[in-house]
């Protein structure tokens, strides 16, 4: 098929510039006049692309995620606390000594052993598996023959653990 002689219409692609709430809203505009003048199969498409809009509008306008009831900046306690950076946990893991930024000296491997000590073999076990090797709860459960809930008490016990102990350990501070 020769494509200059073809009888598609030719859409004018027009850039809007950066992603700011202007900007979509000029696109949604745009969208809504399309949808008025296209069919059946071509409306569902635009009717997506029209909230997509709307949700990234909302987004820009209040700087928070659409849905969501409590920004970022009011998350409980529990939310924003920070047990263990996950780099140093996998580097502790991996006992990579190479020249990378995230390589562990002796006395970062020693707050993680310490830590660690404190747990029983299964929170270690799942606590390692989950936040060392980054295994989903489903395969730590496959891996290791429980139940994923199981899985979950374990990581959820181990985590409570090392928080406590960040608070009230000597060796667990800078």
């Amino acid at each position: 098929m020769n494509i200059a002689n073809s009888k598609a219409p030719v859409l004018k692609v027009t850039d809007l510039g950066p992603a700011t709430a202007l900007n979509y809203q000029l696109s949604l505009k745009s969208a809504e006049r399309a949808y008025r003048k296209a069919d059946a199969d071509d409306k569902k498409v635009i009717s997506g692309m029209k909230s997509d809009c709307e949700f990234v509008i909302e987004w820009l306008t209040t700087g928070r995620r659409p849905g969501n009831k409590r920004g970022v900046e009011r998350r409980a306690a529990y939310q924003k606390e920070k047990l263990m950076d996950p780099i140093r946990m996998q580097s502790f893991v991996q006992h990579s000594s190479a020249g990378s930024p995230s390589n562990l000296n002796d006395w970062e491997r020693f707050q993680i052993e310490d830590a660690l000590s404190r747990l029983t073999n299964r929170e270690r076990d799942c606590f390692v598996l989950a936040h060392g090797e980054c295994f989903s709860f489903s395969e730590i459960a496959n891996l290791l023959t429980i139940h994923k809930s199981s899985v979950e008490v374990y990581v959820k016990r181990a985590q409570e653990k090392i928080s406590r102990d960040l608070r009230e350990s000597i060796f667990l501070y800078k």
